[in-house]
């Protein structure tokens, strides 16, 4: 299973292994994919379990604050 997430405040690779990370740490995450559009709002493809909107914003905020569902 999979599921797409739009997401406002990547700006860099540097911003994507933040997110990646922070999701790959959730239960049942398998795989994490970013689309990158800089300054903009990105695709974040999520593989494995479905995941709460909750749990994924909560991801997000321990990336970084500036990270959050558009």
């Amino acid at each position: 299973m999979s599921q797409d997430v739009l997401v406002k405040g990547l700006t860099c690779g540097h911003c994507v292994n933040h997110v990646s990370g922070a999701l790959k740490e959730l239960s049942g995450v398998s795989e994490v994919t970013i689309d990158l559009v800089a300054n903009g709002v990105s695709t974040v493809h999520i593989s494995g379990t479905e995941l709460s909107v909750e749990n994924i914003a909560a991801a997000l905020k321990k990336a970084g604050p500036k990270y959050v569902i558009a």
